[in-house]
């Protein structure tokens, strides 16, 4: 049964295997549309290659640079010679998913980066961030989709919107061996980020990041299970997929 926040009622599905249950899939994707916020102006081109009414089928052609929408980046994006996007191992996209609440400082401040005093009062209250996961940040910036202030271009052409802090990224791969970072922004970086560096510190560790998440407000802070659905292109740099989240 679909709901309005996004997500599937799983209840009479049964269960993953013996002992696993779930209740709830949540829908993480944005649908795209060619209006949807990118760094790259419109965000595909479409041409109807095929019509029902004159061919017998329906058939597009789209045009779109990698990093549009819901999307992955590949550790090659941001390295000299990193895995693309069909190299990352399939069971690295199946993890327990981490949810890390900053509405209150993204609110305050539209330049706001998540930072380890942000994971260590998470980790407070919910225990270790646990190996092999993927890390969100919720920032609440969903809300302003639709809005200049998704992108929050100034009038220097100056991007904002909260990302992650480099020393984050950092202590996730020395000190809790995560397989993702996601963000519910444009970027893993924020929007004033002139030397993407959380980009060069996380992706070249051969780990990937994933933008635009929706939805977030539909998980809990511990206890998902993230399906990240790569797409699988040979040697790209990422790409839009379908990403969803086990309850």
């Amino acid at each position: 049964m679909h709901t309005d926040a996004g997500f599937i009622d799983a209840s009479s599905q049964g269960r993953l295997r013996e002992g696993v249950s779930i209740s709830r899939v949540v829908d993480l994707t944005h649908t795209l549309t060619p209006d949807f916020p990118s760094f790259f102006g419109k965000a595909f081109e479409e041409e109807n290659k095929f019509a029902f009414e004159k061919d017998g089928l329906n058939l597009k052609v789209i045009k779109y640079a990698e990093h549009v929408g819901t999307h992955f980046d590949a550790p090659i994006h941001f390295s000299a010679d990193g895995l693309s996007i069909d190299e990352i191992p399939v069971e690295r996209l199946v993890c327990p998913l981490v949810v890390i609440d900053v509405r209150i400082g993204a609110h305050k401040d539209r330049d706001y980066r998540l930072s380890l005093a942000d994971i260590s009062a998470f980790e407070r209250e919910h225990g270790e961030i646990p190996e092999n996961a993927c890390v969100a940040m919720w920032s609440g910036w969903e809300a302003h989709l639709g809005t200049e202030r998704y992108r929050g271009e100034d009038s220097n052409g100056v991007l904002h919107f909260p990302g992650f802090h480099e020393e984050v990224a950092d202590f996730l791969i020395r000190e809790r061996q995560v397989n993702g970072i996601a963000v519910d922004t444009m970027s893993l970086d924020r929007g004033c980020s002139t030397d993407s560096k959380v980009h060069y510190r996380w992706l070249p560790s051969g780990r990937y990041g994933i933008e635009n998440l929706a939805n977030l407000v539909a998980l809990p802070p511990v206890g998902a299970t993230l399906i990240a659905g790569a797409p699988k292109i040979e040697g790209a740099t990422g790409g839009p997929g379908r990403v969803m989240a086990l309850v």
